[in-house]
Formats: C-alpha cells, structure tokens, sequence
C-alpha cells in the first residue's frame, strides 16, 4: 500500500460479529471470538504499513442494552485479549490507549486497561486508541464540563473557548482527527463514534460482516481513499 497516499489516523466501526455468527447458525459470542482476531490481525497490518493513529470502535455506551448473557462473553473476550496482549502484542512497537468511560468496567478490567497503557507508554511507533464504554455526545458532553471547570476555576474565560480548546478536552486531544473511517457489515450510520473528530473524515463503508474482514479489504479502502479529492469545504 506504500505507492497510495496513506491516512495518518483510520478509525474503524467492527461491526457485525453477530451477523457472522447467526448466518452460521453458531452463538453471537463466536461471532465476538472471530472478530477480535480480525482486529489483531488488521491492527499488525496498519502499524506494519505506516498508519499513525488507529482507533477502534470496541464497545459502545449503547452495547450495554444488548443481552446480559453477551455482554457478560464480552468482558470475558475483552480481559482475554488485555492478558494475551500484556503477554506477547505488547512486543510490538505499539502504544495502546483506551478512550471513553471506562471507569464502569469491573476493577480487574479497569487494572488491565492501566497495565496495559503502562507497559506501551513509551512505544514510539503506531498510536492504537480502543474505544470503551466510548460514545461520541457522551465524549462531547464530558470535555464541556472539562471546559466548565476551567472556567469556573478562573483558568479559562468563556471567550477563550474555540474549537482548539473543546479538541484538546476530548479523548483523542493532541491527535489528528481521522482521515478515514471504516464500517464494515454495510451499515450507513456513524453510531455515535467520533461525532466531533469526524467532520471531514472520508467514509468507506463495506458490505463485508466484520470477522470475514481481510487485509486485502483493508488495502481496497485505502486506495479508495487515496483516490478521493478532500477539498475541506474549499474547492
């Protein structure tokens, strides 16, 4: 992929895990299984070929609504993955963040989210933002209390208040906002991922079930969007 203009920051929406698993007549949480593969997988390839910043859609503020039985096979998949992951992906050259509220998680997933940021603190190479608990209005609503606590402890003057200072409050300040965004499974909804960052981000959506995500299907959309005029509004 190096010959095509590559984006600095892909923020990808694994959607269908589900859909996979009931077209195959198997559990939803083997569709869950299938698709956290995928995202070893795809998150290797992206640091491998230069993208900066990755930032994967995870789990929602709106995923607690869906069964307790799969929300409960989640968090077991999700303190799966951390435990592999203190023990061998952390080899790479990858930093790991986790953005959204992630205090509502169990203290035994709320120590690995902090091992795991512990021990990638000082890589230097692709930045990978995991979106948990993550909402975009809930992130746009928590970064103006931020803006309302510096006001009120005379930090800040309403005046002062741009949109500079509303990016650096949100989860993903200090880093460029998303160039590309993926949703697989065919789905044409943003579902509250990025609301702020997104603005100018180009979208490819793919009509493929996230767990039969490939590389090759990763390579398609960045030529895409290599091949698109971003003008900003200009012209």
């Amino acid at each position: 992929m190096k010959e095509y203009r590559l984006p600095r920051h892909v923020g990808i929406i694994m959607d269908g895990n589900g859909r996979w698993a009931k077209k195959r007549g198997l559990p939803r949480s083997v569709g869950h299984s299938a698709g956290a593969a995928v995202f070893k997988t795809i998150t290797r390839y992206c640091s491998s070929i230069g993208i900066q910043y990755l930032t994967i859609y995870a789990f929602s503020t709106e995923n607690w609504k869906r069964p307790q039985e799969e929300i409960l096979g989640l968090m077991k998949l999700f303190k799966q993955y951390l435990e592999e992951a203190l023990r061998d992906f952390l080899n790479e050259n990858i930093k790991v963040r986790f953005i959204g509220d992630t205090t509502v998680f169990s203290p035994e997933l709320q120590k690995l989210f902090a091992e795991t940021e512990a021990v990638s603190a000082d890589h230097t190479g692709m930045v990978l933002n995991i979106a948990m608990n993550y909402g975009g209005r809930a992130e746009i609503a928590r970064a103006m209390k931020l803006l309302a606590e510096d006001v009120k402890n005379g930090k800040l003057s309403p005046e002062e208040i741009d949109e500079n200072s509303i990016a650096q409050k949100l989860y993903t300040g200090g880093q460029p906002d998303p160039d590309l965004i993926i949703r697989p499974s065919g789905e044409n909804r943003i579902s509250n991922f990025l609301l702020w960052q997104s603005a100018y981000s180009e979208y490819v959506i793919m009509d493929i079930l996230w767990p039969d995500f490939k590389t090759k299907d990763l390579d398609r959309a960045l030529k895409e969007y290599a091949n698109r005029d971003r003008r900003f509004g200009g012209v």
